[in-house]
């Protein structure tokens, strides 16, 4: 089992952010590997590639290890300073994958090793070296070519890298290209389809940043209203799940729709008596008015500049379960640590990337949410994905899939909701022909919480993108442990539907089997 320590490193936090849902791999068995590829040249020969725009640092070919088969490892820098690594199999399936980041970035992303499946694979640090120091995560920005190769221009300007060498390395077509990302990574999959549409066909979009300076000044506002809040979280979870979960007719340990719960902390949670000790069953006024305001959106003259969190994030995975647990629900996030992730990923923020003159000695509970947020505008147009005009990604055939943990404690839920409904409104009904949104009960940001946690997210993209295979449906498995469920609802199958359709259980058989359900417009 992994520790949990206080002094969490910069990579911990791009691992946290950059979560994935365990997924099924895309299918390699011995009959449906591809031959070995005709090439141009050697691995060793792509060296000479070098040219004004990018250089080719190292290329190798490395041995099939485990479950790794043959590729050529390529490792470059596209100027200014945005480093990638591009491996090539040997026996190529004529896909390109590029993978998105986790965090403020600033490393090269391990799952590249999706070249066992016999993809191309790409990832950059997006221009900059991330920082051993977690509170100097942002201080990149400082430099505004770095700060704008973090925004957008990295994953662009490494997938067109990636391309050429690809065309000249293989003589065989290049036949689909593809983004896989998550948190940061989502971000980036909205940011290449708004603004660079003909990069893919398919985008995979995992509980995306898309709106980064709102979510930030929302992170400073729990932050704050935390600093009196209770560490213990078992009494607020038990509240929420005792009343929500049977909400949707089906008491499962699920919250389908945290938004059809009228959850009040002011109203539904324990109080301590007047001048009595604080026992684990209860809380001050004090805990429950600071709960209180983290349940609030955040609200200024009249203005809601960041939605508030749905309920159900605050569960967490027992820290005595089976596997690699490491409690990624409020706790490390909001409480639970020296300082949560929720604060320092904001005073790194705040100190260095939301305003025009850096200030390191920023202290972000003095942030002023009258006046602040105005000095941040102009960081908009670089970091947020928040353009719901998709016409040119939709004209030249692209398809988008984006998911989203309904009990994510990082990125809000809301975001992705919002975003689409947007997305509808500015292109109309025809919207689910291209892009479709699905929301996870009970996943935390990317990955863990209480739902399923394996699911074929890119299989399903590559089936619409090729085939024209649609996803009505996509079922998904649970493989992990809680302490809410125990062991029981491990190897739990239930469909994810299309938003806005929900599954419903028909009142026969399992609530184990996805085929005892179905996806349903709400009611």
């Amino acid at each position: 089992m992994r520790s949990c320590s206080p002094h969490l490193t910069v990579s911990l936090l791009f691992l946290l952010i950059q979560c994935t849902p365990q997924e099924p791999r895309v299918p390699s068995d011995a009959d449906d590997q591809p031959g070995p590829a005709p090439t141009r040249m050697s691995c060793d020969d792509l060296v000479s590639l070098t040219g004004y725009d990018y250089s080719i640092t190292s290329a190798r070919l490395i041995g099939a290890a485990g479950d790794l088969p043959e590729y050529c490892e390529i490792k470059g820098q596209v100027l200014p300073e945005v480093a990638f690594e591009l491996r090539l199999p040997t026996r190529w399936n004529q896909r390109f994958l590029m993978v998105g980041n986790g965090g403020f970035a600033g490393m090269i992303s391990g799952n590249l090793n999706e070249v066992r499946d016999f993809f191309a694979v790409a990832g950059t640090n997006t221009g900059h070296i991330a920082p051993p120091e977690l509170e100097l995560a942002a201080s990149f920005a400082q430099d505004r070519q770095k700060l704008i190769d973090f925004g957008y221009r990295a994953v662009h300007v490494t997938t067109l890298t990636a391309k050429e060498i690809i065309r000249t390395y293989y003589d065989l077509p290049l036949q689909h290209s593809y983004f896989t990302g998550s948190s940061t990574g989502g971000r980036q999959g909205l940011m290449s389809a708004q603004r660079f549409p003909r990069d893919f066909d398919g985008i995979l979009v995992g509980a995306p940043v898309v709106d980064q300076v709102g979510l930030l000044i929302s992170h400073a506002w729990i932050a704050k209203a935390l600093r009196n809040a209770p560490e213990d979280l078992h009494p607020l979870a038990d509240r929420i799940y005792s009343k929500c979960d049977s909400v949707d007719g089906l008491t499962d340990g699920l919250i389908d729709d945290p938004r059809r719960c009228a959850f009040d902390p002011l109203i539904d949670l324990p109080a301590c008596g007047a001048g009595g000790t604080v026992r684990a069953e209860c809380y001050t006024q004090e805990q429950i008015q600071a709960l209180a305001t983290v349940y609030k959106d955040v609200v200024v003259d009249g203005e809601r500049l960041a939605p508030s969190f749905p309920v159900g994030s605050e569960a967490y995975l027992d820290p005595s379960g089976v596997g690699d647990t490491f409690l990624p629900g409020w706790y490390l996030w909001r409480v639970g640590a020296e300082k949560p992730l929720f604060e320092a990923f904001t005073e790194t923020f705040l100190r260095y990337m939301a305003f025009q003159r850096p200030d390191p000695d920023f202290d972000m509970f003095t942030f002023d949410f009258e006046e602040d947020p105005a000095r941040m505008e102009w960081l908009r147009p670089i970091l947020d994905a928040t353009d719901p005009d998709l016409h040119r990604f939709r004209d030249r055939g692209g398809k988008m899939l984006m998911y989203f943990g309904w009990a994510d404690p990082a990125a809000n839920p809301l975001m992705g909701i919002e975003y689409y409904e947007r997305v509808l409104e500015e292109m109309g009904p025809n919207v689910p022909e291209f892009f479709r949104l699905f929301m996870v009960p009970g996943m935390f940001h990317g990955d863990y919480g209480v739902g399923v946690d394996s699911i074929a997210w890119l299989p399903t993209l590559m089936d619409w993108v090729e085939y024209r295979e649609a996803p009505d449906r996509i079922i998904g498995t649970r493989t992990g442990r809680t302490a809410r469920e125990g062991a029981d609802a491990i190897g739990r199958t239930r469909p994810l539907c299309p938003y806005p359709q929900v599954a419903r259980y028909n009142g026969e058989g399992s609530i184990d089997e996805a085929a005892d359900f179905e996806c349903i417009d709400p009611t």
